[in-house]
């Protein structure tokens, strides 16, 4: 479970910037085979009765399954209603929609949830910069509870605290503002973690998901008093040793442990889950990725990394680590990669601990072009990332084809949220690198990052992208696959061996034979489903969109 002690924010920075070229722009600028690839069908014109068989596909050596005549039909209906917008909504909300895997808790709360939190918590709200503070409430500052009947002061929380509304014709950027709000709901989220946790599990479950992983700090206060006292030693395995002498690591393990039990019932409490009426998140499987604060010191960053892999080797409720905060902050830029480093040797010392990570959440203007050229190769390389979060510079990377190459090789997913992509960094359409990635056949999961922040959705991101490039039904349908395929789940999955970093989404043995949703799975099947989770998820949604289908073409009729 989740808490979010005092200081658990992301770094703010002031400093504008001016957005240079789209991603893909940089494609003009190297040889034109540099990126030779396939063409891609993404951007073709939405038809529902073309080839099921890609270009893609067939150049990579992919085993290419033909839709079936219900995800055909299904294809047509959702061409059928491009142009109603209410039976768009019903029909991406209804869509089963794996897991989201790039989330994190702060900021994925709904901004009317904060506010209403400020004010049970009695907190005050500066009038000038619209941040939280603990009463007493002196001059300067309003009593948050007075939102709930002055709507104008309701509304101004509510820019700030989130994208709602946001113009950058007040001279802040899209990217700035997004980043400043953390600081300022900041006071609300540390002391709330279970009760934000219900309202994210809540909206997920609701929008037919099945898994969450979140991102949190854990035993916060206590790593930053480790961290201090063992101080920064450029011999890595030095500094571990001194962070395990004495039980002084596993001590923070323990009270990470104590936050999540806390959290949980804290959760379980606002959900109702244990009363006649549960909420729908009390389904939902959740788990949590410690995040690391890579603006931090050196000692810091360390300190966080070794307790979340740790971590991860010793409570199953944890299940990997991330670098979070501004990828263009001044630290993080100076020490990125110490930090592929560091996650190098701790690899070593925790080679079951996963490792997903943010890298190329940057644009041209908003760096050098030099920082432009090695996070996701340094991330995939050195870091041993298993996905990548955003992404988004990807084209401007030293040996761009064969980075991406290998991370289809290797099945090294990206985490796509549209949404804060476009809010950040000015990204979207034709300029993001969403159809390269599937042109490269590289694995690609659609994630919210901070929905509450940016205001949106899981099923917005899904409509987006069927929407701006063209997805058929069944590939959306493998997008919710992908997302479960790539979590960071225990046990086998549903599918058969990958082919050139791919699935080919065949049902493996024991459960080759089964129809889910037509019949329950044989003893063989029910067995290896109860032994896997992961695969007893997805054959949870694979039930879920033959219900889906059977829904929407008995609508039909």
């Amino acid at each position: 479970m989740i808490t979010n002690p005092r200081h658990r924010r992301r770094c703010r920075r002031s400093a504008p910037f001016v957005l240079g070229a789209g991603v893909l722009a940089v494609l003009s600028l190297l040889p034109s085979s540099a990126l030779a690839a396939p063409p891609a069908p993404d951007t073709a014109a939405w038809d529902p009765a073309a080839p099921a068989a890609s270009a893609p596909d067939a150049a990579l050596g992919r085993t290419v399954i033909a839709p079936t005549g219900a995800e055909r039909r299904v294809s047509a209906y959702l061409d059928g209603i491009r142009k109603r917008p209410a039976a768009l909504r019903a029909f991406f909300r209804g869509l089963p929609k794996g897991g989201d895997l790039h989330n994190h808790l702060s900021g994925a709360a709904s901004t009317e949830l904060l506010i209403k939190l400020a004010g049970d918590d009695g907190l005050c709200i500066e009038t000038r910069t619209m941040t939280a503070r603990p009463a007493p409430c002196g001059p300067g500052t309003r009593p948050a509870v007075q939102a709930r009947k002055d709507r104008a002061f309701h509304r101004q929380i509510l820019r700030a605290w989130s994208m709602q509304d946001f113009s950058s014709a007040s001279g802040e950027s899209g990217h700035d503002h997004f980043f400043a709000t953390f600081g300022k709901f900041g006071e609300v989220t540390w002391r709330n973690g279970g009760k934000l946790l219900a309202d994210v599990a809540n909206s997920a479950a609701r929008q037919n998901q099945f898994y969450l992983e979140t991102m949190l700090t854990p035993a916060s206060d206590g790593g930053k008093k480790l961290s201090q006292q063992v101080g920064y030693h450029a011999d890595l395995r030095r500094m571990h040793q001194l962070l395990v002498s004495g039980g002084k690591l596993d001590k923070l393990v323990r009270e990470a442990g104590r936050e999540i039990d806390k959290g949980t019932a804290e959760f379980r409490k606002a959900a109702g889950c244990d009363t006649a009426r549960p909420g729908p998140g009390c389904r939902l499987t959740v788990r949590y990725i410690s995040q690391v604060s890579r603006g931090g010191t050196p000692e810091r960053v360390f300190t966080q990394m070794a307790l979340g892999m740790r971590l991860a080797e010793r409570d199953r409720r944890y299940v990997a680590v991330n670098l979070v905060q501004p990828e263009d902050e001044k630290n993080a830029l100076r020490n990125y990669r110490l930090h592929m480093r560091m996650l190098d040797y701790l690899h070593g010392v925790y080679p079951r601990a996963h490792i997903t990570l943010h890298a190329g959440e940057l644009v041209p203007g908003l760096v050098k072009p030099e920082d432009l050229r090695f996070h996701i190769n340094e991330a995939v390389r050195t870091g041993h990332a298993e996905r990548i979060g955003h992404g988004v510079d990807i084209a401007h990377e030293d040996n761009a084809p064969d980075l991406l190459r290998t991370m289809a090789r290797r099945g090294i997913a990206v985490e796509v949220p549209f949404t804060s992509n476009r809010q950040i960094l000015g990204v979207s359409g034709a300029d993001h690198p969403f159809p390269l990635y599937r042109r490269y056949g590289v694995p690609v999961v659609l994630a919210t990052d901070d929905p509450g922040v940016s205001r949106s959705d899981i099923s917005g991101e899904y409509r987006y992208a069927a929407a701006t490039y063209g997805l058929r039904y069944r590939e959306l349908k493998d997008l919710a696959r992908a997302s479960l395929d790539h979590a960071f789940l225990p046990g086998r999955g549903l599918w058969g061996d990958r082919n050139h970093g791919q699935r080919a989404y065949e049902l493996a043995s024991p459960c080759r034979m089964e129809r889910p949703g037509a019949r329950e799975p044989r003893a063989a099947c029910t067995r290896f489903l109860a032994k896997n989770l992961k695969a007893a998820l997805e054959w949870r949604q694979e039930v879920a969109f033959a219900r889906f289908e059977h829904r929407i073409l008995h609508a039909r009729r």
